[in-house]
């Protein structure tokens, strides 16, 4: 419990522009730093040169971990060479005609819950295990869906595995990352010629930019958990948004390093003079790509590519990152000369990844086979299951809007055979009578899905992503967006890339990156080396603490009202710390002055409400929530009083001024604590997981 000693105004101050004692939070970034000297891919200038003054990195080396919902992946750079990004050795396994660019994101555990694999090496184990033996383990994918669709997430949520069995969240994720985290310092030690310590790398950890600060704070627990740092040393991790970082990359994009589907006008999925399907310009790019993937080792621009020289001041642009779970937007600005990014729009978007083919693709076997017999089969051949959406994913790549043949998609031989046990009758009888023209049965054993069928099942994810981001546009400050940039895995597929082409096509150029796969991951590194390049950011909520203020007749309502030593007071008013989509510059905190209820009190506790509006007035408002808590350890009451009495000022400590400084800017919010009487620091933490 705690009073509030001065409310301090609404607005943002920057560390320095005032007397009063500040300190800026250990793992902000300073901001400083130029951007990494990264050399430009050929010897051509590039059109505008950075002015940043440069800073010395306190690391050696910065590793990023691309954890998504459907495959991950690591990259590192050494910051006495940041022109180079080096991603990690090809993975074994995988599909044949697959460029194994990233490993997929899935984990086995034993029986007896220990690591035992991860990647492709989980899924062909699981694969290879008796079907009886599989019921016993734990086999998870695609389990970072979870973290974004759970409403109450803390450190004791559970995941469920294939087989049914569930385990903690935070142990499965740290498990993932700890895999990351040999295999990475294997690579950067097997590649560096001076020895590394632990604090010498920083590590980067992307995350979706629509998932709110719980899942931030999960991500950032799982990885203390799993060592890649100690909570001691909070700077040392970074977690990066994934459109954020993303466009991050994109601005240093020179020309022939993107396809512009603006310059191909299509007709019926043909170019215009019908010689070549689509997306077959992606292709060429995709098999060049793979050709030159053997080095692992890109090199980027020093300054922003010459893709920017095109734009002038205040030109915008939307990023949107179309992975496996989630589709996020951001909207950019570049400020020149410096280069550094501002976000005009705060980040949006929603479950409508690649995902939700994979769904749609369920539903449909649902709907010929039964949703009973789908579910029975799951939990008794939980491998078999794994094995099937494995076909359709492979399969689910091919798919192109110019495609005439039929997708045909394997089915075990263990549901044929199971069905057959389960329900009497032959899946082609079932198919039969389901009535599903738009699916045939192939007599080896095969799916044969129609283009009808892969329009059905792409048709509703495609057109979630196309209606949000038609209303990113409609808002005023992203009116007048000159590029669109398609990035992340779910980008890759020619369905996306024709129906964003022409739903979006006649009001900006739409822009796939050569790599698309691995922007994100190159991304990352580059905000590890300089965390300080965006350096304006949109707040996503309305973020403050109930406080007492002087209660005014006619004013306040007489429910709020309270009565303390003969005054009157109204209750439960929202104090603001910031608002939503408010603009909030990196190094801008909001203040705030605290002192304890009593004397020798050791904890000040202060409840944090959010709300996605901002026509608020009080913490009992309709959507308004409780999502998280202040803590601040307070000193030995002996240690106060004879620090008090040494500067003759014993009375002091009757009342206690403690001053909490907050940062919304970065990532994560932040939150930092001095003793005034003393100049000390206060212990300071923020949770959002304990509600």
């Amino acid at each position: 419990m705690a009073e509030i000693l001065q409310p301090s105004t609404n607005s943002l101050q920057v560390p320095g522009n005032d007397r009063s004692v500040s300190t800026s939070p250990s793992s902000s970034p300073s901001p400083s730093r130029n951007d990494c000297s990264i050399a430009p891919l050929t010897p051509s200038p590039s059109p505008r040169t950075e002015l940043r003054p440069r800073v010395a990195c306190p690391f050696s080396v910065v590793v990023a971990i691309d954890f998504g919902t459907t495959s991950s992946g690591y990259a590192f750079s050494f910051t006495e060479d940041p022109d180079a990004i080096h991603m990690m050795r090809r993975w074994e396994g995988g599909d044949p005609g697959v460029a194994n660019q990233k490993s997929p994101t899935c984990l086995l555990l034993t029986p007896d819950l220990r690591f035992h694999s991860f990647g492709f090496a989980a899924r062909d184990s699981y694969h290879d295990l008796d079907p009886e033996e599989a019921r016993l383990w734990l086999y998870f994918d695609k389990f970072k869906m979870k973290i974004h669709s759970t409403s109450d997430l803390t450190m004791v949520t559970e995941l469920e595995s294939v087989s049914g069995r569930r385990v903690r969240a935070i142990e499965v994720f740290a498990h993932a990352l700890r895999f990351f985290r040999e295999h990475a310092l294997k690579e950067v030690k097997d590649q560096s010629s001076s020895v590394l310590e632990g604090n010498d790398v920083r590590w980067v950890i992307t995350v979706p930019a629509v998932w709110r600060q719980p899942a931030k704070q999960f991500m950032r627990e799982a990885a203390y958990l799993a060592g890649l740092v100690s909570p001691d040393s909070p700077e040392q991790l970074l977690i990066a948004l994934e459109p954020e970082a993303a466009s991050i990359y994109c601005r240093k994009l020179r020309l022939h390093q993107v396809i512009d589907l603006s310059q191909r006008p299509i007709t019926n999925g043909l170019d215009l003079d019908g010689s070549r399907p689509f997306d077959s310009s992606f292709r060429q790019a995709r098999e060049q790509l793979r050709r030159a993937r053997h080095s692992r080792t890109f090199l980027v621009e020093s300054g922003t590519g010459e893709l920017w020289s095109e734009m002038q001041t205040g030109d915008k642009y939307i990023v949107a990152d179309c992975g496996g779970g989630t589709v996020d937007l951001t909207v950019h600005q570049i400020e020149q000369p410096q280069g550094t990014l501002k976000e005009l729009y705060k980040a949006s978007g929603g479950p409508y990844g690649a995902v939700g083919v994979d769904l749609a693709f369920e539903a449909m076997l649902c709907q010929i086979f039964g949703a009973d017999f789908i579910e029975t089969f799951k939990v008794k051949r939980p491998a078999a299951w794994v094995d099937l959406t494995i076909a359709f994913e492979a399969r689910k790549r091919t798919a192109s809007p110019g495609r005439a043949s039929a997708l045909n998609i394997s089915l075990p031989f263990s549901f044929i055979d199971f069905y057959k046990r389960h329900c009497g009758q032959s899946v082609e009888t079932a198919l039969r009578k389901s009535n599903m023209n738009i699916v045939k049965w192939s007599s080896q054993g095969m799916l044969r899905l129609t283009t009808e069928a892969m329009n059905e099942l792409f048709q509703p994810t495609i057109s979630n992503i196309i209606k949000h981001i038609e209303n990113l546009m409609q808002k005023e400050e992203v009116k007048g967006v000159r590029f669109l940039f398609l990035v992340g895995g779910f980008a890759e597929s020619p369905m996306l890339q024709r129906a964003v082409q022409n739903a979006l096509g006649q009001h900006c150029r739409i822009i796939i990156p050569q790599d698309v796969g691995l922007t994100i991951l190159k991304g990352a590194v580059l905000f590890g080396l300089d965390p300080t390049v965006v350096r304006v950011r949109r707040c996503p909520l309305t973020y403050g603490v109930g406080v007492l203020n002087r209660f005014v007749e006619g004013h306040h309502p007489r429910d709020k009202l309270l009565i303390k030593d003969g005054r009157e007071w109204c209750t439960d008013i929202l104090d603001r710390f910031v608002s939503v989509d408010q603009s909030v510059a990196l190094g801008e905190v909001v203040r705030r002055s605290y002192t304890p209820a009593r004397v020798g009190q050791r904890k000040i506790i202060i409840n944090i409400y959010c709300s996605s509006t901002d026509d608020v007035v009080y913490i009992t408002d309709p959507g308004v929530r409780k999502c998280g808590a202040i803590t601040l350890d307070l000193p030995e009451p002996g240690a106060v009083a004879a620090s008090s009495s040494s500067n003759g000022n014993g009375a002091a400590f009757e009342r206690r001024e403690i001053r909490a400084t907050m940062q919304f800017g970065d990532t994560e919010i932040k939150v930092t604590a001095v003793d005034v009487l003393t100049g000390r620091q206060v212990r300071a933490s923020i949770d959002f997981l304990s509600n």
